[in-house]
C-alpha cells in the first residue's frame, strides 16, 4: 500500500511549519504526523488546515489539548472528496502503518450475516460476523445482529430446515423439538427424512436467498394465478396468504443484505477533483479501485455521460482480494451505508453485464449537483 499523496518534510524549522500550515487547504483529508522517532499520529478530518492548527500551532499558555508542534518532523496528507473515501483511505493507511492493531484503532466492527452452514451433512443457519472459506452461503451485511436474527427467524418459517445448533446423530429415539411438532422442520434428527430429502429442502433455502426471494415468491404467485383460473378460489386465497407472508419476510431484509457472492453495486460519491464524481464499484462483495468520471468539455462540446460510462465500464475488470480484505471492505461499506453521515448514493444491480445505465446516469447527475435521493430498498 502506498503512502498518502502529499508528503512535506518540516524538520526543526517551526517558522517553516507555520508557513506550511497557513497554506494548507481547509478541505476533508486523511493525514499522518510523523515524529523524529516512533509511530505516526494518523487521523481524518473534515477541515485539514483547522485540524492541523489545533495540533501544531504555537500556544501562548499551557493546555491539556494534544499538541505535537515540538515533535512532528513530516506531514503526510491526502485530500478526499467524501466521507466514504476518507474512511477507505484511513483504513488502508492504518492497515499499512499498524498491521497488528488497525481494526482496534479504527473501531471497525464486522457486520452480521445469516450464514447457511454447508459442511454439515444436515445444513443449518446461524448468525456470523466473520467470513470463512468453509462451504456456506453468507446473506448480508445487516445493520445489526438483532436485524439479522429477526430476518433469520422469519424466513426459516417459510421452510422446514432445522434450527437446532447441535451436530446431529439421527436416531428414532431422538426427542426432537417443538419445531418438528409444528411441522416447521423435516425432523432429520428422528430419521423422518434422510440426507437426500433434507438436502432438497436446503437447496430451496439457498435458491430463496440467492434470488432475493424471487424463487419462492414467483412459484407461489404462479400457483395462485393457476388456481384462480381453475376457479379453485379457496386454495387460491390460501396461496395468496402465503405470498403475502413471503413478501412480509422480504421486507425485513436490510437494504444491503443479499448473497454476498451476488452483491454487486456502485457507490456514487463526490470527488476531490473539480467537475467529477468517484465511482466505487463492488463486485461479488469485493470493493474495486475507484474510477473517476469527469465532466470535461472536449473540443468545445460536452461528451455524452452515457457514452463515458460505457467506455469506462468497458475497461473495468473486477478484481478479487483475500477473504480478509473482502470481509473488511464489506464492513466499510456497511458502516458507510447504514450511517447517519452517509454521502453520495448506492445503486445495486444483479450483474455487471446488465448495469442500469439510466439509473446510474441519473444518480451521477444528482451527486454532481449535490442532490442525494432517498435510499432504495
Amino acid at each position: 500500500m502506498e503512502s498518502l499523496t502529499h508528503v512535506v518534510e518540516t524538520g526543526n524549522d517551526l517558522a517553516a511549519l507555520d508557513a506550511l500550515l497557513a497554506g494548507l487547504p481547509n478541505l476533508p483529508a486523511v493525514f499522518a504526523l510523523w515524529p523524529a522517532e516512533g509511530e505516526p499520529y494518523l487521523s481524518k478530518t473534515g477541515m485539514l488546515r483547522r485540524r492541523l492548527l489545533r495540533l501544531l500551532a504555537a500556544r501562548e499558555r499551557p493546555s491539556r489539548m494534544l499538541n505535537l508542534r515540538q515533535t512532528v518532523r513530516r506531514i503526510e496528507y491526502q485530500i478526499t472528496g467524501s466521507a466514504f473515501e476518507s474512511s477507505v483511505v484511513l483504513y488502508r493507511q492504518a492497515r499499512r502503518l499498524f498491521p497488528d492493531r488497525y481494526l482496534k484503532l479504527l473501531k471497525l466492527r464486522m457486520p452480521p450475516y445469516v450464514k447457511i452452514v454447508l459442511q454439515n451433512e444436515y445444513p443449518r443457519s446461524l448468525i456470523a460476523a466473520h467470513l470463512s472459506r468453509a462451504p456456506g452461503l453468507y446473506f448480508g451485511p445487516f445493520r445489526s445482529r438483532a436485524s439479522a436474527e429477526r430476518f433469520e427467524s422469519q424466513f426459516l418459517d417459510l421452510f422446514q430446515m432445522r434450527r437446532c445448533q447441535e451436530d446431529l446423530a439421527p436416531s428414532p429415539q431422538h426427542p426432537g423439538c417443538i419445531y418438528g411438532e409444528m411441522n416447521l422442520c423435516l425432523r432429520p434428527c428422528q430419521q423422518v427424512v434422510g440426507p437426500a430429502e433434507y438436502g432438497h429442502e436446503v437447496e430451496r433455502v439457498l435458491e430463496f436467498l440467492r434470488s432475493d426471494g424471487q424463487s419462492l415468491e414467483g412459484a407461489i404467485a404462479n400457483s395462485r394465478d393457476r388456481l384462480s383460473e381453475q376457479m379453485q378460489f379457496e386454495e387460491a386465497a390460501r396461496q395468496h396468504k402465503r405470498l403475502e407472508k413471503v413478501q412480509d419476510v422480504l421486507k425485513l431484509r436490510d437494504e444491503l443484505a443479499r448473497d454476498i457472492d451476488r452483491l454487486h453495486g456502485v457507490a456514487i460519491l463526490p470527488s476531490a477533483a473539480p467537475s467529477a464524481v468517484e465511482l466505487w464499484f463492488v463486485a461479488g462483495g469485493h470493493l474495486q479501485a475507484p474510477a473517476r468520471l469527469g465532466f470535461e468539455v472536449e473540443e468545445g462540446k460536452p461528451v455524452s455521460l452515457d457514452q463515458k460510462l460505457r467506455d469506462l465500464l468497458a475497461t473495468l475488470t473486477p478484481q478479487q482480494g483475500s477473504m480478509r480484505e473482502r470481509q473488511e471492505s464489506l464492513a466499510l461499506i456497511a458502516r458507510w451505508y447504514y450511517s447517519t453521515w452517509r454521502d453520495g448514493e448506492w445503486l445495486a444491480f444483479d450483474d455487471f453485464t446488465a448495469i442500469p445505465y439510466r439509473k446510474l446516469v441519473n444518480a451521477i447527475s444528482r451527486v454532481a449537483h449535490g442532490v442525494v435521493a432517498e435510499p432504495q430498498p
